[in-house]
């Protein structure tokens, strides 16, 4: 999501001030009679100073997309990651400073010509009070906005029309060393509780099909409502982008995670999203009792076996996602 630069208040009144200086100076410089150059040239300076500023809130505003129309996944990963009451907010703030700096622009603009040349000065610094006094008032909201920027910077490019498969599970149970035998993305990968840290997405163009794979952060084994920004980043992947769903089981449990806890959490998963769900058993390699893996393979229906650090299985996950994407054609 493009947020512009977001300036301080004091950048703002310096633009303002400098520009309406020179203003100023072009009327000072301008062939106008002597009696009437003061007041022309405070004028000026208050027009000058109103429109600058509003132009630079108006920018701010044309330049955000507007909330409302962008797709859902948007709009509710803006809301995890920085509020979307807040943001509105922030934006409603700036139009408000508009609308009453376009007010009072005019208000002093007939003052000024309706007042004697002496006190010109006067009513353009009670002017330009005025003027600063709004811009601080919505500091606050500046800020804001400069803090949505940098937060939503690496906001996820997707591709709604595209096969679009999240690969899910607990952390560290090799969601990205997955994603990095599917496709070219490049996510990091290593041995410790939440490494990926913001959706990753990779591609794959599969007999002139085009498939989208989502890596989401680790999820662990609790109530929505208990989980951390990084975890509800990873329930919005799931609710707006799946098509389907790997879920992604630690066979070996070197993760951390007892399969009892990670077959817990697919159940939760099944039970929230409607979204077909393949399960996927990863690190069968490094697995030391088979009897007790196959005991919970044996509740789930027609999982696949994988070692994806070993490139193991992926060829029959490609298969899946072939098959599933034929299906999908059938029914649309």
């Amino acid at each position: 999501m493009f947020i512009p630069t977001i300036p301080t208040p004091e950048e703002v009144l310096d633009k303002s001030f400098s520009r309406a200086k020179k203003a100023a100076n072009k009327v000072r410089s301008s062939k106008i009679p002597r009696h009437q150059k003061s007041k022309k040239t405070e004028e000026a300076r208050i027009k000058t100073a109103c429109q600058v500023t509003e132009e630079t809130f108006n920018s701010i505003l044309e330049k955000i997309p507007k909330i409302s129309t962008l797709n859902m996944f948007y709009q509710d990963y803006i809301d995890v990651v920085v509020g979307v009451d807040q943001f509105k907010k922030s934006l409603g703030a700036l139009k408000w400073a508009v609308d009453l700096i376009s007010k009072f622009e005019n208000q002093y603009v007939f003052k000024i010509r309706r007042s004697s040349s002496e006190d010109a000065s006067k009513v353009r610094k009670e002017a330009f009070g005025r003027l600063a006094s709004v811009v601080y008032r919505i500091e606050d909201e500046l800020n804001f906005l400069d803090f949505a920027k940098q937060k939503l910077r690496n906001m996820p490019t997707i591709d709604f029309k595209a096969t679009t498969a999240v690969i899910a599970g607990f952390p560290n149970v090799g969601k990205s060393t997955l994603l990095r035998q599917l496709t070219t993305a490049e996510p990091k990968v290593a041995d410790y509780p939440f490494t990926t840290t913001g959706i990753q997405i990779g591609h794959l163009e599969h007999k002139w099909t085009h498939f989208q794979f989502i890596d989401t952060p680790g999820l662990l084994d609790r109530p929505v409502q208990d989980m951390n920004e990084i975890e509800l980043n990873a329930m919005v992947a799931l609710e707006h982008l799946a098509d389907i769903v790997f879920y992604i089981f630690d066979a070996s449990e070197t993760s951390g995670y007892p399969l009892e806890s990670q077959l817990n959490l697919y159940n939760e998963i099944k039970h929230v999203f409607k979204t077909p769900i393949q399960c996927i058993f990863n690190k069968m390699d490094l697995v030391e009792n088979i009897e007790h893996v196959n005991s919970y393979i044996n509740q789930l229906e027609s999982p696949l076996m994988l070692s994806a650090s070993e490139g193991i299985g992926v060829t029959e996950i490609i298969a899946k996602m072939e098959e599933f994407d034929n299906e999908k054609k059938k029914r649309s």
